[in-house]
């Protein structure tokens, strides 16, 4: 067979004026007659071959943006590379084009050999990056969102059975190998952003090893930095790599004496930039939100004192939940718009693969981050603070790097830059709570979890205490293997705990009102980040949802406020203005409203028993603690003096109700708390509580997890507490316990 060059050059010398869709598909252009007036008429009607439509004006406009790209004139390599060998890597810079162009030449590969072996997937770290890739590359491409290019992310679907080329999140994925362990229905498989080292897209890079020995046909891209290139290589293999770079030199400033005070340097830096008259955008990379959050304040304060002359100051804070639709190419109105502002767009980590504009002239990095490190010895995550390593200061360093005149602030020296920053960022796997992966693993039947060739081996420690709390969770049989209960939680794409509570909601006939627990925990903070001077009015508002038994139920009365606004307004435009004046985020209740329907669509097709809902009765409100004390009885606190000083009943941490409890706005602080959430920092809060009795705390859990708990004075009580429990409730209990999981498996079927 001749090279892929070869073929194309010839094409190249037929029609030299065609496009290379075009040289590329020269069939798709059909001539019926053959006459010279046919061929004529041909070539001026250029045809796109993805859907047999003319190509659009639009379409040769973006071309010639495509074709500026620094990975443009790799794409001969690239396609060679292609046809040749089963997984290629690509290393590229940031703004290089390889999340785009790549893609679109597996697309045309796939299409060549006509879909036989299937589409494109292209994985990405962050679904707001999963689904602007898939806009761009749609408009790139002249077809439409949604069926020949489309994204799957958690919770929406924007694909039909005959999209091409799919963006999806490489969670989503990895949730696809439950019912599709071999992906039969993708040809090419495109792992983006590698570097990220997010749990997921490890996983995967480990399972497609075993896919591609099964499926010789299939074809793996994996795109990342080139720190991480030389793991990748021994990883695979000998494997090919291509490289690109960008072109323009960035000019780096180490500024030492900004350590010390990085708020004030960072506030001093934006407005010398903004003074100086230069043009182009600012991005500035801190180490948290509630640093963003300062950092917004105070420029916005003195920002409003700006002589007018110097032109106006766009304050922009990016958090990491929220989708961003700021950075995208612009056209010539917006850019004449633009020209008489500056935006400043304050962000964390996360930003590094949002931001694509190129009008960013100036970066801003701190140098630090704060992580969240899972322990699995107390069951919580802390909040680290920590540099960065130098492949995200290289990141953060290449946003400039289409940039002729960009210029990078590092607000730390270049000795702190090459002793205190690690190379890479340190795998997810190594950092995270893993009892998802451990059920997920368990599912798709992978035994021996030590055994399974990650890049990084997962710590031991947190694999047994993963398979610890899914046997205190009922997910696994005597054997270690999944019981009907775990095979159930693995369908619910949440939190295992959170998937039990669901499954136990059945049995407390509280089904509806556990469903609308889960969506609202699920989907980012329904509650909006508060202007200064704005706090009062706010708790106002939020008081009018309290529940007097938690947060729990406090959440089910603001999205069933939200239900009944929606369905007793006019338009959108008044459900927008009512949670405005609620101080709550629309776009949050949006995405819970979403995520409810497609759990309830999940419970019908596996046709777990669903009762009306009963939400307001004294019955209904014992149930739905029922229920969550089913998943969550290993994150209980006792308030130990009585003034909201709570420590866990698994360890000896003290942990404080966030400040947006019911009962920290209310100041009545029962004894003892569920919660959601805890994490250690600064301020060790416990999110989303709600009041329970040592009693009913003593009727659900398994009595084998009771005791392994450490002793301690909260576990003396409870046991007391268990003694006055009459004798028949206890039985009745146990009983119910007992065959809790195998009623369960008589009536649920997972289809």
């Amino acid at each position: 067979m001749s090279s892929l060059r070869e073929e194309m050059d010839e094409e190249e010398l037929e029609h030299p004026n065609a496009s290379p869709e075009k040289r590329y598909f020269p069939e798709s252009l059909d001539s019926s007659d053959g006459d010279e007036e046919g061929v004529l008429a041909c070539e001026d009607l250029e045809l796109n071959p993805f859907d047999g439509l003319p190509y659009s004006s639009r379409y040769y406009k973006l071309l010639k943006e495509r074709e500026e790209l620094p990975i443009w004139k790799e794409k001969y390599s690239f396609m060679e590379s292609l046809l040749q060998n089963q997984v290629v890597l690509v290393s590229g810079d940031s703004k290089c084009g390889k999340s785009s162009q790549v893609p679109q030449w597996c697309a045309e590969y796939c299409l060549s050999i006509h879909y036989q072996h299937g589409g494109v997937i292209c994985t990405q770290v962050h679904k707001q990056t999963a689904v602007q890739l898939a806009l761009r590359v749609a408009d790139e491409m002249d077809v439409n969102i949604g069926h020949e290019v489309g994204y799957v992310i958690p919770f929406e679907n924007c694909c039909t059975t005959e999209t091409i080329l799919r963006y999806c999140t490489d969670d989503m994925l990895q949730r696809e190998m439950m019912s599709n362990p071999f992906l039969g229905s993708y040809g090419v498989i495109i792992l983006d952003d590698v570097h990220e080292r997010s749990l997921a897209t490890d996983v995967l890079l480990g399972l497609l090893k075993d896919v591609l020995l099964a499926r010789p046909e299939l074809k793996l891209i994996i795109n990342c930095s080139p720190f991480l290139i030389s793991r990748l290589s021994s990883y695979y293999g000998n494997v090919p790599l291509l490289e690109v770079r960008n072109k323009h030199p960035v000019e780096v400033v180490y500024l030492s004496g900004a350590q010390k005070d990085p708020f004030e340097s960072v506030v001093r830096l934006i407005f010398e930039i903004h003074r100086s008259g230069e043009q182009g955008d600012v991005v500035v990379f801190l180490a948290c939100e509630q640093d963003i959050e300062k950092t917004y304040e105070i420029v916005c304060q003195e920002g409003s004192n700006l002589n007018p002359d110097v032109g106006e100051l766009v304050v922009i804070p990016l958090y990491p939940k929220e989708k961003c639709s700021l950075f995208r190419p612009v056209d010539e109105t917006e850019k004449r718009c633009q020209a008489s502002q500056r935006r400043v767009v304050l962000t964390t980590s996360c930003g590094e693969s949002l931001i694509w504009s190129h009008t960013v002239r100036f970066v801003i990095d701190v140098g630090l981050e704060r992580r969240q490190v899972y322990n699995p010895r107390i069951r919580a995550n802390s909040l680290v603070l920590q540099p960065i390593s130098q492949s995200q200061a290289e990141i953060r360093k290449q946003l400039l790097g289409s940039s002729p005149s960009g210029k990078l602030f590092c607000l730390y020296t270049e000795e702190f830059a090459s002793k205190d920053m690690r190379p890479l960022k340190p795998a997810e796997m190594q950092e995270a709570n893993l009892t998802s992966m451990v059920l997920f693993m368990k599912r798709v039947d992978i035994a021996g979890l030590g055994r399974c060739d990650f890049m990084n081996r997962p710590a031991p420690e947190s694999l047994m205490q993963a398979l610890e709390d899914l046997d205190y969770l009922a997910a696994l049989d005597n054997d270690g293997n999944l019981s009907e209960f775990g095979i159930i939680m693995s369908e619910f794409p949440l939190d295992p705990q959170l998937s039990k509570s669901i499954l136990a909601s059945c049995e407390f006939d509280c089904v509806d009102e556990m469903l609308t627990i889960a969506a609202m925990v699920t989907a980012p903070s329904c509650f909006l980040h508060v202007p200064h001077g704005a706090e009062e009015a706010a708790v106002t508002c939020w008081k009018t949802f309290l529940h007097p038994e938690g947060d729990h139920f406090t959440l089910i009365n603001i999205y069933n406020a939200y239900q009944d606004t929606v369905l007793n307004s006019a338009n959108e435009h008044c459900v927008e203005t009512w949670c405005h004046n609620c101080f709550l985020s629309c776009s949050a209740l949006r995405m819970a409203d979403v995520i409810r329907a497609e759990l309830l669509e999940i419970i019908k097709r596996i046709e777990l028993p669903y009762a009306e809902p009963a939400f307001g009765s004294q019955e209904n409100g014992l149930n739905i603690k029922k229920a969550l004390l089913s998943g969550y009885f290993m994150q209980i606190a006792r308030d130990v003096d009585g003034s909201g000083n709570y420590l866990m009943l698994t360890h000896k941490q003290v942990a404080q109700l966030h400040p947006l409890s019911s009962y920290a706005i209310t100041k009545k602080m029962p004894e003892w708390v569920l919660f959601h959430q805890f994490s250690i920092s600064e301020n060790n809060y416990i999110r989303v509580t709600s009041a329970v009795s040592p009693e009913l705390f003593m009727q659900l859990v398994p009595q084998y997890y009771f005791s392994n708990l450490p002793p301690s004075e909260s576990k003396d009580i409870l046991q007391q507490a268990s003694g006055h429990l009459p004798t028949t409730a206890m039985d009745k209990d146990q009983d119910v316990c007992d065959k809790c999981p195998d009623a369960t498996e008589q009536r649920c079927t997972v289809q």
